[in-house]
This record gives C-alpha cells, sequence and structure tokens, in this order.
C-alpha cells in the first residue's frame, strides 16, 4: 500500500517480514555437491500432533523452492492472486531449528498469493495446492528473504523450510444485495467486474464532510470484527467527493491484509470497523482529523483533506 490507511502494516515482526517482502524440483544437501532429487522433503519428517513438530536435518539447503505434499486436501486449488488463509511451522535449514510457528497461537496467517504481496516461495510452493493440503516446501535464498535477518538467525544463503496447512480461500469481493448510500454521499462506480473502480460526486453530494462515518452497502453474514484482529481487505481509496483515487487493491488485483490496531491504521478505520460484520462492504468517510490531519500523506494526500474509501471485509482472524 502505498499511500493507504497503513502507517505499519504488521505487528508481529516474523509475519511482517514473511507477508510483506516484495522481492519436483532439486535440492541440494549439505556436503553432497550434487541435486538430490527431492530426496531432501523426503527425508523431513511431520508429527501427526495438533502442534506438528518438523524435523529438517541440520545443513538443508535447496537450489530451487521445491514441495511435498504430505497429505492431500480436496478443497479448491490456489490460484495467483487468491486470498488464502494458512497454518504453519517454519524451520531454519542451516539450523533445523524452528523460528516460526502459527499453531501454537491459534492464530492462522491470511496472505495473498501475489510475489508483490509475499516471499515468491510461498506462491511458488503453494500456488496450485488444494485448500486441505498439508504441504512442505524448500525455499531457497532467492525466494525468500535474499538477505540476512538476524532477529530470525537466518543468514543471507539460509534455506528455509515451512510446512505448510491450508485452511481456506478468502472470499475475493462482498457479496450480497447492496444498499444505497446516503444522497449526500458520491456514488460508488462499479466497473464490468462488479467491482469498486470511483466514488462519483452528484448534484446532491456534499461539498465538504467533517463528520466521520461509515455505512454498510453489503451486510455480511460472518462474525464481528474486533480491536487486534488482521483483516483482509479489497479496497478502494480516493480524495473526498470525487478527487483523485490514491490507492486500489482492486487495480493491484490482490487483497490486502491489515491488522487492527491503534498505531497501525489510521485511525477513521480503527473507530469504524470495530463491530462490523466479516463478508460486509463499508463505506468509510474519514476528515483529516482522524485521517492524515495537517501533514497529508505522500503526493497525492494534502494536508486537510477529507478521504472516503469502500472497503470489502474479506476475512479477520
Amino acid at each position: 500500500m502505498v499511500h493507504g490507511p497503513s502507517t505499519r502494516s504488521k505487528v508481529h515482526f516474523v509475519r511482517r517480514l514473511l507477508v510483506a517482502t516484495v522481492a519436483a524440483t532439486s535440492l541440494v544437501l549439505s556436503g553432497c555437491g550434487s541435486d538430490s532429487a527431492g530426496g531432501g522433503l523426503d527425508n523431513v519428517t511431520v508429527s501427526k500432533a495438533a502442534n506438528p513438530k518438523v524435523k529438517v536435518d541440520k545443513g538443508f539447503t535447496a537450489t530451487k523452492t521445491t514441495t511435498r505434499i504430505v497429505s492431500p486436501g480436496s478443497g479448491l486449488a490456489l490460484a495467483s492472486g487468491d486470498a488464502i488463509k494458512v497454518n504453519y511451522v517454519a524451520i531454519n535449514g542451516r539450523t533445523g531449528k524452528e523460528f516460526d510457528n502459527s499453531f501454537t497461537s491459534d492464530k492462522p496467517l491470511t496472505l495473498t498469493l501475489s510475489e508483490t504481496s509475499v516471499l515468491p516461495g510461498f506462491v511458488k510452493g503453494l500456488k496450485g495446492k488444494k485448500v486441505g493440503s498439508r504441504v512442505l516446501v524448500a525455499i531457497p535464498p532467492k525466494d525468500g528473504f535474499g538477505r540476512a535477518e538476524p532477529d530470525l538467525g537466518m543468514k543471507k544463503d539460509d534455506t528455509m523450510v515451512f510446512l505448510f496447512d491450508v485452511v481456506a480461500k478468502v472470499p475475493t469481493a462482498a457479496a450480497g444485495k447492496p444498499k444505497d448510500l446516503p444522497k449526500d454521499l458520491p456514488k460508488l462506480v462499479l466497473n464490468s467486474d462488479s467491482e469498486p473502480s470511483k466514488f462519483e460526486r452528484t448534484s446532491s453530494t456534499a461539498a465538504k464532510k467533517d463528520r466521520e462515518s461509515a455505512d454498510v452497502v453489503i451486510e455480511g453474514d460472518g462474525p464481528a470484527i474486533t480491536l487486534g484482529q488482521t483483516l483482509s481487505v479489497h479496497y478502494l481509496g480516493q480524495i473526498y467527493p470525487s478527487g483523485k483515487i490514491f490507492d486500489s487493491s482492486w487495480a493491484r488485483k490482490a487483497p490486502s491484509s491489515f491488522q487492527l490496531a491503534e498505531g497501525q491504521l489510521i485511525k477513521c478505520w480503527t473507530d469504524e470497523l470495530v463491530g462490523k460484520k466479516v463478508g460486509s462492504r463499508v463505506v468509510l468517510v474519514c476528515p483529516a482529523d482522524v485521517a492524515y490531519g495537517k501533514e497529508g500523506s505522500g503526493d497525492n494526500i494534502q494536508p486537510g483533506d477529507t478521504l472516503i474509501f469502500s472497503i470489502d471485509l474479506l476475512d479477520a482472524s
């Protein structure tokens, strides 16, 4: 996100790195000097416990991202651009030690299978796999961080091994019969794919809004959102009432994930999205005092600008 609501998009350091880095094959085992034709992952063991233990021999290295399906799922196949929920265990191949585990917190990670959103190895390893699958993925440095991450104990050339449980696909848009916005708000215009594309001023649109508001135009049937959850959303952000579009996940063809927490998002989002139901489409009007104030943001959001957003609340965890 360039100039949207996020000021610091992740709270948990490991998850921030895993999902915010923009950046049958062969393995090389340490000291072997030749590819092992998948034998490396074949030697990785996974326990059947609720919090699975993954055993990787020290000195594990990979030349290409490769996968092994531990147990196949029967759900929909994953495609590029899909937003998905996964549980995972992450192992440093050099040390054989675990450096992250979502099973322990019982909070699956929501991510988008796009190399502009996550590590390339995630996309290569999970694309085509089915919901319900348990998958091992070996990720070489070129498809991983590509740099040292001292806080994780990772060196520049370390290979990572991930065990993924593919929990679900996240819906691509809010679904349901839309309600009309109040007459003093701009009209939300949809494109030919029924995706929000812009807000358009009408004869009754207020010239300026200095009051924060939230209007649910599609009511979802999911659980109510709470503060602190990580949201997967599609959104459109525009200068109120019919000014420049400064950001759109729809245009990028990939949902975005944000933690709904003070200091992570503009105040308007944390004020108004708490209590809204997953599956809803919400239109927020955010005056400057609950958006970017007297400073503005970047080249497009000027000091004092009121913003308007259309937000599809796809998932919360």
